[in-house]
């Protein structure tokens, strides 16, 4: 059969069954990526009927991996992640070592050799990007704190994985890799990692010092065109282009170069509009490599060996999210991050399919290790969505017949309270600002130029304690907590302001402010017409202002203004002659 032949076969039968399924699997209220896994199961090896070219497939899958790297960098923001960088890095950091830990454990009880051992470790130390951010949308609280530590302690986790698929290749005839692979000594392994870390030092700088300012402004210039297709092509050259040139000339992965390829691309103000344009283009290149994923898998793993896909379960979903959840509350943080955190974390996904992959060219993971990687990821994913549901039950159980939770929400913390020292002003008649984000921020300086007192509740710790540093009152912790808006007086203010753009647990915290100061106005932010409806019907002292009408108004206040100005000029008597 001619390849291009075989080329149609493979992409038609992977993207025909990976909707009907993903289809199936969303019904279900699964991650998608489920489906697109278990379409690449059906049309394998490993099961009867159809099976798809597997090289072919694994060529297709290598596109999907530069574009979804290059996704990954495109929304990779520094700033976002130097916000929760006190968290997010010793968390992650310690995460991925005991997960890596574990698994290396198990590994090696099983007979494994080092290399297979640490490959299958990390493997399962790494959460899904994609299942991670569709959970916390879902939620409403992406954009919350909460949700932006664990967004931030994914960035760190998949930068350490971007650094193991660089060092891995030159390492891998140290760690045992198969025959095919160089044993070299130690002199040789000090001097290949040497290099590799060399290339890859020149290709970052080379990115960050020339790709951040060249490409952008190529770019710009192909947005000036005002062809849609040029620009997509454009976004999509690059990402492939320097994840291919990297690869030929630095010798670095396909997927370091393709994430450089994002970081880059977001120093262009046309960065929204580069992921918005490629995005359908990744989402299917991206489906490809989750069948072609699927394909590796054996079905028989599931009754061959059940015992060690129960301890890989275990692991992500025990393991993961108990070093997490300790390591959260260790950072003295509220009892519902800790648990919402470690949810999010509770399973695998990208990269440790791309990890398997490499482990398995480069001889170091055995044919079960695969197997049983893709096993976990499965019934994590499967399982993740009952994790989130089960986390307010779950503090409502803890907090009601355990002890220990509650002293751990209500430990001695000198920010979970107002200083003795805080004055009167901000005891009474204040407002109780929730949340000290983009809008809160401008809201803080209005009342502090008008010299309204505030005090403000937070969730981000260090932002509490640079707060107090510049002399404003500020306690630490979750609103929805009542002992947070009991530490912030809420029963003496005036008017409580909630900023946060975390919608889920708005009513909550109104309900709890009315509970203490039935008389106390409420003003919230909303993205929605029927949410902002049913706060103000069922609040009638509540004002809820909505981000869309909000703009507009301010619009049309300044266009109406200037019109009217420009009238008032035009329509002015002209002046007689000899007047001035």
């Amino acid at each position: 059969m001619p390849h291009s032949v075989t080329l149609i076969h493979t992409v038609a039968a992977a993207l025909g069954l990976a909707l009907a399924l993903g289809f199936l699997a969303t019904r279900l209220r699964l991650p998608a990526l489920v489906g697109y896994l278990l379409a690449g199961v059906v049309i394998g090896p490993f099961t009867p009927g159809f099976v798809a070219d597997a090289a072919m497939a694994s060529q297709l899958a290598e596109i999907g991996v530069m574009l979804l790297m290059f996704g990954v960098g495109l929304h990779f923001s520094f700033g976002d992640l130097l916000a929760v960088r006190k968290i997010a890095v010793p968390g992650a950091v310690v995460q991925m070592m005991v997960a890596t830990a574990l698994g290396m454990a198990l590994a090696t009880w099983w007979g494994w050799s080092l290399g297979g051992a640490l490959v299958f470790g990390l493997s399962l130390s790494v959460a899904s990007t994609v299942v991670l951010l569709r959970a916390l949308e879902t939620l409403g609280i992406l954009d919350s704190y909460t949700g932006r530590i664990a967004v931030g302690w994914l960035v760190v986790e998949d930068l350490a994985m971007v650094l193991v698929l660089v060092l891995l290749p030159p390492l891998a005839g140290w760690l045992g890799g198969g025959a095919g692979v160089h044993q070299p000594d130690a002199a040789q392994v000090w001097r290949t990692l040497g290099w590799t870390l060399l290339q890859v030092g020149g290709f970052v700088a080379l990115m960050l010092v020339v790709g951040r300012r060249l490409f952008p402004w190529v770019l710009w210039q192909v947005a000036r065109t005002g062809s849609r297709e040029l620009f997509t092509l454009c976004v999509v050259a690059a990402a492939v282009g320097i994840a291919f040139g990297s690869a030929a000339l630095f010798g670095v992965s396909f997927a370091l170069g393709a994430f450089f390829a994002g970081m880059v691309m977001r120093e262009s103000e046309f960065s929204h509009r580069a992921a918005h344009e490629s995005l359908p283009l990744r989402d299917a290149f991206a489906v490809l490599f989750f069948v072609s994923v699927g394909m590796l898998f054996n079905p028989a793993v599931l009754w061959e060996r059940p015992l060690q896909v129960l301890a890989v379960v275990a692991i992500i979903m025990v393991g993961k999210t108990l070093a997490a959840a300790a390591l959260v509350l260790a950072f003295r943080y509220p009892l519902n991050t800790a648990l919402t955190v470690s949810a999010s974390l509770a399973q695998i996904g990208e990269f440790s399919f791309i990890l398997v992959a490499l482990g398995s060219s480069l001889g170091l993971l055995p044919p079960e290790g695969g197997s049983l990687v893709l096993a976990g990821a499965l019934i994590s994913m499967a399982l993740n969505p009952l994790l989130f549901h089960a986390i307010a039950p779950l503090q409502d159980w803890l907090r009601a017949r355990s002890a220990l939770a509650r002293r751990l929400e209500q430990r001695d913390d000198p920010l979970a309270e107002l200083p003795m020292s805080t004055d009167s002003r901000y005891l009474a008649r204040q407002v109780v600002l929730v949340g000290y984000g983009r809008v809160g921020r401008r809201v803080a300086h209005v009342l502090s130029a008008n010299d309204i007192p505030f005090v403000v509740a937070e969730q981000n710790r260090e932002l509490v304690e640079s707060l107090r540093a510049d002399g404003i009152a500020a306690v630490f912790g979750d609103a929805v907590d009542p002992a947070v808006l009991i530490q912030a007086h809420i029963a003496r203010a005036a008017m409580l302001v909630i900023a946060t753009p975390d919608t889920l647990n708005v009513r909550q915290i109104i309900g709890t402010a009315l509970t203490l100061n039935p008389a106390i106005e409420t003003v919230v932010r909303s993205h929605s017409e029927d949410e902002a409806r049913r706060l103000v019907q069922e609040c009638s002292s509540t004002v809820a202002f909505l981000a869309d009408e909000a703009l507009a108004q301010s619009i049309s206040r300044h266009v109406l203004e200037r019109t009217q100005a420009r009238d008032a000029r035009s329509t002015a008597p002209a002046p007689l002659h000899g007047q001035a």
